[in-house]
């Protein structure tokens, strides 16, 4: 066992039993996967919706109603790729923003 590993649980075995599931939740929180912290810190949504966006919706609502859903395999066939692509792409990997990666 690590030394850093060693000293977790001696912290550990040290936190009052009142406050052991807040510990616990932490300790859950810094596994989380990257994506899954995002959306548990994300903050709320709080912006009102506006009356175009209100009116977008029920369009869209409207037209579902005489139009079947375009499935995602659909749409991803039509872009030109295939799903093993989609479900093995990272996004970890790529720069942000369209920024060129720096040169080796």
């Amino acid at each position: 066992m690590t030394a850093d590993k060693q000293h977790a649980h001696v912290l550990l075995d040290r936190i009052p039993t009142d406050q052991m599931t807040a510990a616990v939740r932490f300790l859950e929180f810094l596994l989380l996967s990257p994506v899954d912290r995002a959306l548990a810190t994300a903050p709320v949504e709080d912006e009102e919706i506006g009356e175009e966006e209100e009116a977008a919706v029920a369009r869209s609502k409207e037209w579902f109603k005489h139009n079947e859903g375009i499935p995602f395999e659909q749409v991803v066939a039509d872009l030109g790729f295939t799903m093993d692509q989609i479900r093995n792409h990272r996004l970890d990997d790529e720069p942000l923003n369209g920024e060129k990666e720096p040169a080796a």
